[in-house]
């Protein structure tokens, strides 16, 4: 599987990272049992749409991002309108999605991008373009990371490349997937290495459907996971509970 390309040190602390294809497998199966079976679905929007679309979903819930999206293109007819029009009109637009100042100028800013490097608002023309010809014109728009990327080809290309979020990033360093200071990006490196490109996008969906339910950033509800006993979070847990209470001195 294609993956982004990080600089020497990154890469280099990533690799130590011991995750394998059994392992990935295995808690494939767990959570497949627990939530059910995922179908691959695509989304058939342009490409464009699709971009701006997850980054308006970025540190807001789905509703809210949804809510933004309908919202900016009923201000504007089309991308070009969008482009040509003052920043605080977009912001105005996307107001009930979340940090509608810095979102909105991110969104002008790869519209002028994407209209100067061609004259056309639009990325149509990497619908049929090879996987890393997509991530270096994507990379090169202003304020577009990995995560946004691989979204972008996962949901609107179905290209398997595996998106990296909170949750999965939470979820990765909780079972030892990945060192317990790794970042997003080395995350998605380790994990785009090892993910096996039929379980892409349901292992991905299942991942972040446990990290919103049980395995959450506060109060995870341990016991009732079905990866408790796989996971290296879990096990410290279990060593505390082991020990009872603390004696008082």
């Amino acid at each position: 599987m294609l993956h982004m390309a990080g600089d020497k040190r990154t890469t280099k602390r990533a690799t130590r990272a011991r995750v394998s294809v059994d392992a990935l497998l295995n808690v494939h199966a767990r959570l497949r049992r627990t939530y059910g079976p995922r179908s691959w679905r695509v989304d058939r929007e342009p490409i464009l749409d699709s971009l701006i679309g997850t980054i308006l979903s970025q540190s807001t819930s789905d509703v809210n991002s949804n809510r933004a999206f309908g919202q900016l293109k009923t201000a504007f007819p089309d991308w070009d309108a969008a482009r040509l029009a003052p920043a605080a009109a977009i912001e105005a637009a996307i107001r009930s999605g979340g940090l509608a100042k810095t979102k909105a100028r991110r969104i002008k800013d790869i519209l002028q991008r994407v209209h100067a490097a061609r004259g056309d608002t639009s990325l149509e023309h990497l619908r049929r373009a090879p996987t890393e010809r997509i991530k270096k014109e994507l990379g090169e728009l202003p304020g577009v990371g990995p995560k946004t990327i691989a979204c972008v080809l996962m949901f609107n290309l179905k290209r398997p490349d595996f998106p990296v979020d909170t949750h999965i990033h939470r979820i990765s360093r909780r079972l030892g997937w990945v060192p317990p200071k790794a970042s997003a990006e080395e995350t998605y490196q380790v994990l785009n290495a090892v993910v096996p490109e039929r379980l892409t996008y349901e292992l991905h969906v299942l991942l972040i459907t446990h990290g919103r339910r049980l395995c959450r950033s506060q109060n995870p509800q341990c016991i009732d996971c079905p990866l408790w006993l796989s996971c290296a979070y879990a096990r410290k847990l279990r060593a505390t509970l082991a020990k009872g209470p603390r004696r008082m001195e």
